[in-house]
C-alpha cells in the first residue's frame, strides 16, 4: 500500500496509557498515517490534480461520554476530521444516540478494540460507510423506534423531520403535479398546499420545490 493511499488518522485519548496504546498499535500499520493537529490543517487544503486528500479520521478513546468527551469529539470535527471513531469503556443508550448525534461514524467497546478491528472501523469511516456492534444497533433502532411513537408521532411528525402531511405533498411533487392538482387529490386547499411547501423550504433551507424534491430524495425521506 502507497503513502498515498493510507489513511489520515488523529488519535485522541482521555487519558496517556490508552493514546500510547493506540498510537504504538496503529503505527504499526500500513494502512495507516497518524497525524498531529499540523498536518489536519495541511490536509485540508491538500490536493493532487483532480484527487483531493483522503478524508482524515479521528480515532477517540474515552471512558464514558461525558462533558469532557463529547468536547472531544466536536472539537475533532473543528479540527478538520471527516470522519469520527468512538472506543468506550461504557457505552449505554443515552451514550449512544449522543455519539450518532455528533455524527460518529463507528463505535467499538474498549474490551473488543483489538488493532485489527480499530483498522476495519477506521477503513470503514474513511469510505463513508458507518459500523456498530449488533447489539449497540439494535439498542439505536429501538431508541428511534420508541422517539417515533411516543414523541414525534403524537406531533404528526417522523423521525426524518417531515410531518405526514409534508411527506405526502412532496411525493406528489415528485411525480410531476402541479399545485390544483395535489390540493385536489389530498383534499386541501392550495393555499394549505403552497404554505406546506414553503414550510419545507423554509425549514430546510432549500431554494425552492425542486430543490425540496431532490434534497428529499437524495435524503431518503420520500
Amino acid at each position: 500500500m502507497t503513502t498515498q493511499q493510507r489513511i489520515p488518522v488523529w488519535v485522541k485519548a482521555l487519558d496517556p496509557l490508552s493514546q500510547f496504546g493506540l498510537v504504538y498499535a496503529l503505527r504499526q500499520r500500513p494502512e495507516i498515517a497518524l497525524v498531529n493537529e499540523t498536518d489536519l490543517a495541511a490536509l485540508q487544503s491538500q490536493s493532487t490534480g483532480h484527487r483531493t486528500a483522503p478524508p482524515a479520521v479521528a480515532l477517540i478513546a474515552v471512558d464514558s461520554l461525558d462533558a469532557a468527551a463529547v468536547q472531544v469529539l466536536r472539537s475533532a470535527t473543528q479540527r478538520g476530521c471527516r470522519r469520527t471513531v468512538l472506543i468506550g469503556s461504557v457505552i449505554d443508550d443515552d451514550a449512544l444516540m449522543t455519539a450518532v448525534e455528533l455524527g460518529v461514524s463507528g463505535v467499538l467497546r474498549r474490551t473488543e478494540a483489538t488493532a485489527d478491528r480499530v483498522v476495519h472501523l477506521v477503513q470503514s469511516a474513511a469510505a463513508g460507510d458507518g459500523s456498530l456492534p449488533p447489539d449497540l444497533l439494535g439498542r439505536l433502532l429501538g431508541q428511534v423506534s420508541r422517539m417515533q411513537r411516543h414523541v414525534l408521532a403524537p406531533r404528526g411528525l417522523s423521525h426524518t423531520g417531515l410531518s405526514d402531511r409534508e411527506t405526502q405533498v412532496l411525493r406528489l411533487v415528485a411525480d410531476g403535479k402541479d399545485t390544483q392538482e395535489i390540493a385536489r387529490e389530498l383534499s386541501y386547499s392550495e393555499r394549505t398546499v403552497k404554505n406546506v411547501l414553503h414550510d419545507v423550504t423554509s425549514r430546510l433551507q432549500l431554494k425552492n420545490r425542486s430543490h425540496a424534491v431532490a434534497y428529499a430524495l437524495r435524503e431518503g425521506l420520500i
